[in-house]
């Protein structure tokens, strides 16, 4: 074997140790090996940057520009809340309609942008049931590898096809992976819900009945938050919310307002207020204050909605050498000025909620705000305060939803249709979104997903060096002589067993192009028909369970949920074999194996 080969294969094991020892961060691992690789001049300058400009580098990029407008609009809240309404509340509900969701979605466009869309739905999922995010983001991945095996649209079974076109075969058509593709997704679905469930990892964080983060929660809300009717004698009947003048009266603030059952959370202080009308009061006063202005309390078992799809919760903390130390909220005229209320002052441990107009800020308080995301994003650009904690599905573009969502769908049809790389379609859609201000391009830098990106483009010189080396042919010689005179079948299960090593080395893409001569070849040698030996290639591909680098949506989902190696293999390789062996049963039933 080549020197260079054997200096490959020995950074291949060293790679794998190192992952499995999780004593380095993934990203780190793959920059190293990047860096080897260039340093021992197996590959060059140009091959071991390829990375970076790759296709799957780009489309993580645009997809996830995308996904951060589809957040900022509303689209992923209210795919994440459908979801949640269709599954119910029940774990495995939920597990079952990620994974569904994700493989129907897989089936008309590219995986990663079926992620891409999906990832964001899928936190608000978790969030909305109080389910740990890793209990649900490795189906959703998952969903997508076993839906990608049903169609033609998948990168490897495209390329596959492609193999078989140039070797003067007819390629492949749009429904011939659904024979071997449907009853795969439908076991591995099973699977998930069945076994691979149980080895899911959760994160403490997420097994109270109240969030870690839920500010209201947090500040004691429901002690502070009070619902009133106004009754028909009431002095505030006819006149607007500003007008009634509640906070120099009695302390309270309107943070909300109830009418024919239709709650409206933040109303704007030009509201008229009408008999009947049920107000969500917060402060700290008593039933004698009500009964005086005929407000009639009524009893509540929980706090009353204090968010919506366009209002939302969040914590300010006010900076040191802040100008609005030592001023009040009524001389800076706050809620005037910047449209939020403030609910709360967090001081010495404590939240104070009493009489907040006329307490002095100090240095390192932190504010509990209720405004439209809109305005709490405005606030957070003033010098004087840093935006601590924010509800994460908080709307900040409403009135964007439906040209978001018009450019997203525009976008993922004519990557899913094929007449253009699907990098570059993507890339297209997110810089439409970006200039439309569906999405501020700072947001947009934020929201990349820089781990998977570097992880991704690391690894990529580790596939060129083993294709380039010939370490890729040795395998599969070596392989060829050990197995000597095997059936077909046999023969099939080997180019499977083949393409799966491949794809978790070199990703499927690579893989497919490597093998898909090789499978050609092979069946011409035994004088049968190609299509079945490109299909165990184009299925084997796909295979990407067991590892985080078998397919870049294994990498997306891997820092959101904090998965590790061990959480892939444990969950991913028994899904493996049960999709192999349902390749070969595919193989043999459908194609005369």
């Amino acid at each position: 074997m080549d020197p260079a080969a054997i200096f490959t294969l020995c950074l291949i094991v060293f790679a794998a140790v190192t992952l499995v020892s999780e004593r380095l961060r993934p990203d780190l691992i793959a920059l190293l090996v990047m860096v080897i690789l260039g340093l021992s001049g197996i590959t060059s300058p140009e091959q071991t940057f390829a990375g970076f400009g790759g296709s799957a580098v780009m489309t993580i990029l645009g997809i996830s520009i995308i996904s951060e407008s589809l957040r900022q609009t509303g689209i992923t809240r209210w795919l994440g809340t459908t979801m949640y309404r269709i599954s119910g509340q029940r774990e495995w509900q939920l597990i079952l309609s990620v994974t569904l969701f994700s493989a129907f979605l897989s089936l008309f466009m590219n995986n990663i942008a079926a992620v891409g869309v999906l990832l964001p739905a899928t936190m608000t999922l978790a969030r909305q049931s109080r389910v740990s995010p890793s209990r649900l983001l490795l189906p959703l991945a998952y969903g997508t590898l076993l839906g990608g095996m049903a169609t033609l649209l998948t990168t490897s079974n495209i390329i596959v096809s492609g193999a078989l076109r140039d070797a003067g075969v007819v390629p492949f058509g749009l429904l011939d992976f659904l024979p071997i593709g449907a009853p795969i997704v439908l076991l591995g679905t099973l699977y998930l819900l069945l076994i691979g469930r149980r080895w899911l990892p959760a994160s403490p964080d997420h097994q109270s009945s109240k969030p870690k983060g839920d500010l209201a929660f947090i500040y004691n809300l429901d002690k502070t938050t009070r619902v009133v009717e106004v009754l028909s004698n009431s002095p505030f009947v006819s006149q607007s919310i500003a007008q009634g003048h509640l906070s120099q009266r009695i302390g309270a603030t309107v943070i909300g307002l109830i009418r024919d059952n239709r709650p409206l959370v933040a109303p704007a202080p030009n509201l008229t207020i009408l008999p009947g009308d049920q107000l969500i009061l917060h402060g700290q006063f008593d039933s004698s204050q009500l009964e005086e202005l005929r407000l009639a309390p009524i009893p509540a078992d929980n706090t009353p909605p204090l968010t919506s799809d366009a209002v939302t919760l969040a914590e300010v903390l006010i900076k040191p050498h802040s100008t609005l130390d030592g001023r009040t909220l009524e001389q800076i005229h706050f809620r005037d000025k910047y449209h939020v209320n403030v609910l709360a002052i967090w001081r010495d441990d404590k939240a104070i909620t009493a009489n907040l107009s006329k307490v002095p800020l100090r240095s390192g308080d932190a504010l509990l705000i209720q405004g439209t995301a809109a305005h709490v994003h405005l606030l957070c650009q003033e010098p004087d305060v840093i935006l601590i904690t924010e509800e994460p599905d908080a709307v900040i573009r409403p009135q964007k939803q439906l040209l978001a969502t018009v450019i997203t769908l525009i976008s993922l049809t004519v990557a899913a249709l094929g007449y253009l790389p699907v990098a570059i379609v993507v890339l297209a859609g997110a810089v439409l979104l970006i200039l439309t201000q569906c999405v501020d391009i700072q947001d947009a830098y934020k929201a990349i997903e820089w781990k998977a990106i570097f992880l991704i483009a690391g690894m990529w010189p580790l596939s060129t060096a083993i294709r380039i080396t010939g370490l890729a042919d040795q395998i599969t010689k070596v392989i060829s002589v050990l197995v000597g005179h095997a059936t077909p079948l046999m023969l099939a299960a080997i180019l499977i067993a083949l393409a799966f090593i491949l794809t978790q080395l070199m990703s499927g893409q690579v893989a497919a192009l490597v093998l898909a001569p090789l499978a050609l070849a092979t069946a011409s040698q035994l004088g049968i028909d190609p299509h079945g030996y490109g299909m165990a290639v184009a299925l084997g591909c796909s295979l990407a369970f067991p590892t985080p680098f078998g397919h870049p949506v294994n990498i997306m989902i891997m820092n959101p949920a904090g998965y590790t190696l061990k959480d892939y293999l444990r969950v991913g390789t028994p899904l493996t074999i049960l999709t192999s062996f349902l390749i070969l049963l595919g193989l043999k039933l459908f194609w005369g194996l």
